[in-house]
């Protein structure tokens, strides 16, 4: 199969996989009454999941693993290539998922590498978006990571775009709000049931379910907490314990120095700033608002007298 062809495939499957995640989620909610537009979503989706996910790909892809690819041989480490595509992705699935867990505890227990995964945990409300905020280093480090080995080690050019599919899916899906339980499977299936609980600004579980794709590494490190006990025990409160900005570049900031969002308000720069992105997007729609009007009003009319002839007027007439 041709990349192009792949990667047609791979972008349905997961624009399929989208629409029955949202469709679960409005079925059978974790969490009743959470929002679909709720708050911080077009932070996620145009910021995080689209413009940051667009540029970061150039950026890891073309200027961090290719110039070591070519200045470099790799030849003589490249024992992957010979295996079946499937045994491939396998074995990447599962080496990746155990240093993402690896790290993600690492983390978690590090004051400056907390300052880099904050944000992925600054969400109030956890759904299958929610999982794309994460700090741009944080991508930097965990994808390049995660490619360079791939391509490095001689994988089939396929390797990359199903593992890349893949990830979102599994992202989606363990951070999704929907009610679903997989029995003894969550031992080493990650779960919406067991992640959804590391989410919760707890701190029982600020150290548990560090998992992304395999939940066994909890079980295996004595990192798991199971939400089955008491049955139906459910976290009540999400995200961090302390005020986290709105705003993209902010939240980036707060990584590096700490502020108050509110008090900054004071300055009119700031002020200026802050607000520049909602009056340009209600100056956007008062203009697409005033262009339709004059189209329906003006211009219409004045294409009719025009374009037909007073028998054609006529005609429509009677």
């Amino acid at each position: 199969m041709s990349q192009d062809k792949l990667l047609t495939v791979t972008t349905t499957i997961l624009a399929l996989w989208i629409i029955l995640i949202i469709t679960w989620e409005r079925l059978s909610p974790y969490r009743k009454g959470l929002s679909f537009f709720r708050e911080g979503f077009w932070i996620d989706l145009v910021w995080y999941t689209l413009i940051q996910s667009y540029f970061l790909k150039i950026l890891i892809f073309d200027y961090l693993i290719a110039p070591v690819q070519h200045n470099f041989n790799w030849s003589a480490i490249q024992f992957v290539k010979d295996w079946p595509i499937a045994v491939q992705v396998l074995f990447f699935l599962v080496t990746h998922d155990l240093y993402i867990y690896l790290f993600h505890r690492f983390q978690h227990s590090n004051k400056v590498f907390w300052r880099i995964h904050e944000a992925h945990h600054s969400g109030k409300e956890v759904d299958f978006l929610s999982g794309s905020r994460s700090h741009i280093v944080e991508i930097i480090i965990n994808q390049t990571i995660e490619f360079a080995p791939i391509i490095l080690l001689g994988a089939d050019p396929a390797v990359v775009p199903i593992k890349a599919m893949l990830d979102a899916m599994f992202g989606m899906f363990i951070h999704a709000n929907v009610n679903v339980k997989l029995g003894k499977l969550k031992y080493i299936i990650n779960t919406p049931e067991l992640h959804l609980w590391h989410h919760a600004n707890y701190q029982e579980v600020f150290h548990a379910n560090f998992a992304t794709k395999f939940a066994v590494w909890d079980h295996l490190f004595g990192s798991a907490y199971d939400p089955g006990h008491p049955p139906g025990d459910k976290p009540e409160n999400w995200g961090l314990g302390y005020e986290y900005p709105k705003d993209y570049f902010l939240q980036h900031a707060f990584s590096v120095k700490r502020f108050d969002e509110n008090k900054l308000l004071k300055y009119k720069w700031f002020k200026r700033y802050y607000n520049l992105r909602p009056a340009l997007l209600s100056a956007l729609f008062k203009f697409w608002k005033k262009d339709n009007s004059q189209v329906n009003i003006t211009h219409q009319p004045e294409i009719l007298k025009t374009t037909l002839t007073p028998h054609q007027q006529e005609e429509i007439l009677q």
